[in-house]
């Protein structure tokens, strides 16, 4: 009866397909905005029509009448920043979205769950040992990705099915186990390269731009996967044996979803380093504001991520100009109250 009427609270939470479009447009309108003032602000201060004209001409291969310096500075720098700040925090916050549904726990989310530093172990490995080969890190990233996630599973089961409480703090031993192979790692690697690691490890939107085309595949992909499985996710949210009972294929859907969610962590991951609690906040962000409907969380929670990291990196970058902060940090400051709150709230 208990599963029955939280069915029935679910289907009434999800919000009309006109008002789900009308938000989404928004949203989107809105990532455009946040775009274009995080391209504008920095330590030299560029116009709005001067930005417009310089994105045009990196399209159409035109040429224009503004300093090459300016065109360096957009082009080259801060709009591969800002689309890798968009990519990434859709990515981690559909995967985040995708674990809490699965779990049925707020929170879940690829880093407290260890998939973050899983792939952080397969991307240093494949940074230190196979450097050459620039597909490696991605693959390597979700291998680890992919891994770390059976791993916690396994360590999570009871004698009948997997318990989310134990899940969670199956996750945190895996973290705090993968985090001692990263030292470990870190001691193999030296001198640049050492360096390298140790500042994309903590967050770094600011380098591996041309992984960015390969890694934008491999999200897309699996938010699409995660998507089109969304409304089997609003079913086994009341339990998967009701699931069942309703024609759900429990043990495809959750095979599915794990491994998007993996690719797209360990995708991720492997170009911005491991950025912590996007995945937390940002869907749980959405569920309040509009219900527990997937069909509509998981989009949101992809244009919202999108913005979040774009705000944190824009604020990582600009705060103490011209120095910066690592974007982990911004997240950190706003994801750990939270964390503390859902635990609170949880207990």
């Amino acid at each position: 009866m208990t599963a029955r009427a939280d069915k029935i609270k679910i289907m009434r939470e999800r919000v009309t397909s006109k008002r789900v479009v009308t938000i989404l447009i928004v949203m989107f309108a809105l990532l455009i905005l946040i775009a274009i003032i995080a391209l504008a602000m920095g330590s030299e201060r560029i116009g709005f029509q001067a930005i417009v004209k310089i994105i045009a001409a990196k399209i159409t291969g035109q040429s224009i009448d503004i300093a090459s310096e300016q065109q360096v500075i957009i082009a080259d720098i801060r709009l591969p920043r800002v689309l890798m700040a968009i990519v990434v925090g859709a990515a981690l916050s559909v995967a985040g979205a995708a674990y809490q549904a699965l779990l049925r726990n707020p929170l879940a989310d690829p880093y407290v769950l260890g998939v973050s530093t899983g792939a952080a172990v397969g991307a240093i490995a494949a940074t230190i040992f196979a450097e050459a080969i620039s597909i490696g890190r991605p693959l390597a990233a979700f291998l680890g990705a992919v891994l770390t996630i059976a791993t916690v599973i396994l360590l999570g089961q009871s004698r009948r099915h997997a318990q989310t409480e134990r899940l969670i703090l199956a996750g945190i031993i895996t973290n705090t186990f993968l985090s001692s192979v990263v030292i470990f790692l870190m001691t193999s690697a030296s001198g640049l390269r050492l360096q390298s690691v140790f500042s994309w490890l903590i967050g770094d939107l600011g380098s591996n731009a041309r992984l960015l085309p390969l890694v934008s595949v491999f999200i897309v992909a699996g938010i699409v996967i995660i998507y089109f499985n969304s409304r089997s996710l609003n079913l086994m949210m009341t339990g998967e044996e009701e699931a069942l009972a309703l024609g759900v294929e429990v043990r495809r859907v959750k095979a599915m979803v794990y491994i998007a969610s993996s690719l797209i962590t360990g995708a991720a991951v492997s170009v911005s380093g491991v950025i912590g609690f996007v995945g937390l906040v940002i869907p749980h962000a959405v569920r309040l504001a509009a219900g527990s409907d997937n069909r509509f969380v998981v989009p949101a929670s992809a244009l919202a991520g999108g913005i979040f990291l774009l705000v944190a990196d824009t604020i990582a970058r600009t705060a103490i100009a011209p120095r910066e902060l690592h974007v982990g940090v911004v997240t950190a400051f706003v994801g750990a109250p939270v964390f503390v709150y859902l635990l609170r709230r949880a207990s």
